[in-house]
């Protein structure tokens, strides 16, 4: 049921996309989460503790964090399922945790930008998906951030939460995104969450570790099909490069985007004007990207993703059978 359920909910989001009109009415789940993350870390990352108590209040606030969400989801999947056509609903549900549409046109937005605004139009979009700082980036410095942005997400947004819904249902796809927002709001390695996020992540990166193989193996196959990209190149960048990242996961669809594209990504890189040193993916590529390498990686990204609904209807199909 599981691999049904995720692989409906990839073609929902794919036609549908998660609506503004709801947005404004009931917000979204990823809100809903960063809400209540946020009051856990008001209510448990006292700085005046030491680094030992933090972490460990940490660890209570994502298990918290975790509970509530498994509770939530599970009820709301087995209330659902006694509907009639219930799959299809909780898969409507479940597609509010995928990013397909949102992540195509966040990316889109920065080419458009650099090709209608130039340089302050590219910065612009840019800063709505990134978090280094765009003015310390020039064209392709925009370029590059859009690529690396596209492909870690792509891992991120829309393969480790399909990966997990057709694991385990909908808790699995909850507990996920719950883990990966907790990640980028209290998984940073500085003095107020250094301690506090480690327990998330911690977790977020034991969570993403299949998803970022499967996409760079996405993005590689993509690669043998759309034109002007290289699944050879992508292959060796991969196997070369992705280890190196800084990332345990990031490096893989990085690495293998880089090397689709001829492009070398990540790099050193600014984050509120501190400078954060990592090692190139794509090691020899091409540095300065334009607004026609995000058009290209875009292209590449919409393959992988037809690619990972094709695989999720083969599996759906195949334990169908089965059962």
């Amino acid at each position: 049921m599981a691999f049904s359920l995720a692989f409906l909910a990839l073609l929902i989001e794919r036609l549908v996309g998660y609506p503004q009109w709801l947005v404004a009415r009931i917000g979204h789940p990823v809100m809903w989460i960063g809400a209540l993350i946020d009051r856990l870390e008001k209510r448990f990352n006292d700085l005046s503790l030491s680094f030992g108590h933090r972490r460990r209040n940490g660890v209570i606030a994502f298990l918290i964090l975790a509970a509530v969400t498994l509770i939530i989801a599970l009820f709301v999947e087995r209330s659902l399922l006694w509907l009639p056509f219930g799959l299809f609903v909780v898969a409507i549900v479940s597609s509010s945790l995928i990013a397909q549409k949102s992540l195509e046109a966040h990316v889109k937005a920065v080419a458009v930008g650099l090709e209608t605004g130039g340089l302050d139009g590219g910065r612009k979009a840019v800063s709505m998906i990134v978090g280094r700082d765009p003015d310390q980036l020039d064209e392709a410095g925009v370029s590059r951030a859009a690529i690396e942005s596209l492909a870690e997400n792509f891992s991120d947004g829309i393969t480790a939460p399909v990966v997990w819904l057709g694991l385990l249902g909908l808790p699995g796809a909850a507990l996920y995104k719950a883990t990966n927002t907790a990640d980028s709001m209290i998984g940073h390695r500085n003095a107020r969450y250094g301690a506090f996020g480690w327990a998330a992540a911690r977790f977020d990166d034991l969570v993403n570790l299949p998803a970022s193989r499967l996409t760079a193996l996405l993005f590689i196959a993509a690669a043998a099909i759309v034109p002007g990209t290289s699944a050879k190149a992508a292959w060796a960048a991969v196997r070369r490069d992705a280890r190196k990242h800084k990332s345990p996961n990031a490096g893989w669809p990085e690495a293998a985007m880089a090397g689709a594209l001829g492009l070398a990504l990540a790099g050193p890189r600014v984050y509120d004007g501190v400078l954060v040193d990592d090692h190139m993916m794509g090691e020899g590529g091409r540095r300065e990207a334009t607004a026609d390498d995000i058009r290209r990686a875009l292209a590449l990204a919409r393959v992988a993703d037809l690619l990972l609904i094709i695989l999720f209807g083969l599996l759906a199909d195949g334990f169908s059978v089965l059962g």
